[in-house]
């Protein structure tokens, strides 16, 4: 897979749309649905950065990360479906986890649906924890368990 970081917030808005299609129909829809090419212009304007990765080729996966004053965060972690299960989120994860070294940040976070056990079991598998449970309440009254899931990087 080769990765390119980019500002085109079309092929991320496309990337993150084909991979969140699933959460659609589920009992509390992502909120990544809802997101618009302005909306993710505006976050990249603010310090936001997207990562594509390309099979030969083709789009096929997409992260957002953006450092803080003492972590780097990311969110939006796409796989088209087609490309699901061969490891591209691993491959994809590795590049903002270097970003954050090169940048002495010592640690890296997410927030993870915890009614998705598969995503859990992939951040674990590559040595995430999880450092607090929460509910978060939508806009809309839903309700939803969240986790944030953390690494701590290691310089040199």
């Amino acid at each position: 897979m080769q990765m390119q970081l980019t500002k085109n917030a079309d092929s991320v808005l496309s990337i993150m749309l084909q991979a969140f299609a699933e959460y659609r129909v589920q009992e509390v829809p992502s909120s990544a649905l809802d997101e618009t090419v302005e909306l993710i212009t505006e976050k990249m304007q603010n310090g936001e950065l997207a990562l594509i990765g390309h099979v030969a080729g083709q789009e096929a996966a997409m992260v957002r990360f953006k450092l803080e004053s003492d972590y780097l965060y990311y969110s939006r972690l796409s796989v088209i479906p087609g490309y699901q299960g061969k490891g591209l989120a691993k491959k994809l994860l590795a590049f903002p986890e270097q970003y954050a070294v090169q940048h002495s940040i010592p640690e890296i976070r997410c927030k993870v649906r915890m009614n998705v056990p598969r995503n859990m079991m992939l951040y674990e598998s590559i040595g995430y924890s999880i450092s607090k449970e929460e509910t978060v309440t939508k806009p809309t009254g839903e309700k939803l368990q969240v986790a944030t899931m953390f690494k701590v990087l290691h310089f040199g």
